[in-house]
């Protein structure tokens, strides 16, 4: 289970266009992940700002990184993002299921890849 503190990191990094951008372009590559230069052609940002969001996103854990020769492969940090929701989602409802059931469907979905269903 993910902390207030730790909440708070990951909110703050995802609460940045470009940071956020890249994290969703992430979770959507799946578990694969993308080299920092594909990131950067997907989003269109210059290398030193996509270096500090990654930085960013790092140190809130939310993203994790590998040396594979001379590329950097960056991946979605699934786990920490699923206790981020969880986090989010934890004292919902106050007895009314009604407010969160939507959401909670969402949860259930099964993934299908195509970016809709998930």
């Amino acid at each position: 289970m993910m902390d207030k503190p730790d909440a708070i990191s990951a909110l703050g990094a995802l609460a940045h266009e470009g940071r956020l951008d890249v994290f969703r372009l992430l979770v959507r590559a799946g578990p694969e992940g993308m080299a920092a230069g594909e990131i950067a052609e997907a989003t269109g940002a210059i290398a030193s700002t996509l270096s500090a969001n990654l930085a960013v996103l790092n140190r809130a854990g939310l993203v994790s990184a590998r040396r594979a020769g001379r590329q950097i492969i960056y991946r979605a940090a699934y786990d920490q993002m699923r206790d981020l929701l969880g986090f989010l989602m934890e004292d919902c409802c106050a007895g009314k299921p009604e407010i969160c059931a939507p959401l909670a469907a969402l949860a259930g979905r099964p993934c299908t890849g195509d970016g809709k269903t998930c």
